[in-house]
């Protein structure tokens, strides 16, 4: 199971862990007109998910802007980015910040995408900061768990992942 701290203290990841070759697992959340989003909507594209715990927060800011970048550039990728805020604050978030190349979903419901991919952080109903790539055949191919909360992911070798990925 990965380890991750939030401002150097332990936390509880609930779930399991998701390994590369594994086939992703499927999830529920809810997109910001409360529609139902699942892994199955994107099926036969590359994904690259960007996990982050909060979008009002500095760190989760700067990744959700830098993924929304990069996606402009990244034929034939779709690009999600999951926390548990509510629906509602993201789509506000997404509106000021000009964010729209990628998805934004929230797992704030159920924690479906936290506890399937080992990220919902019992503590504090928080996601754990984490990148995963799922091929078109819907096989993890890049996992980062990052294992301090508050520090920003490997964006290269994501990006770099998604590229790569078919």
């Amino acid at each position: 199971m990965a380890e991750v701290t939030f401002k150097g203290t332990p936390m509880t990841l609930r779930g399991s862990e998701v390994k590369l070759g594994e086939k992703a697992p499927d999830f529920t959340v809810l997109a910001n007109d409360l529609s139902e989003v699942t892994l199955e909507d994107t099926k036969g594209k590359v994904r690259l998910i960007s996990v982050v715990p909060s979008v009002d927060t500095g760190v989760c800011d700067q990744q959700t802007r830098r993924f929304n970048e990069e996606a402009a550039g990244l034929d034939g990728v779709e690009v999600l980015t999951i926390s548990c805020d509510l629906p509602f604050a993201q789509k506000r978030w997404c509106a000021a910040a000009g964010v729209d190349n990628l998805q934004m979903l929230s797992d704030h419901r159920d924690l479906s995408f936290g506890e399937n991919y080992g990220v919902a952080i019992e503590e504090l109903r928080l996601l754990a900061r984490s990148i995963f790539v799922i091929n078109s055949d819907g096989e993890v191919t890049y996992t980062e768990y990052v294992p301090e909360a508050t520090n920003h992911p490997d964006y290269d070798a994501a990006i770099e992942a998604a590229k790569a990925a078919e």
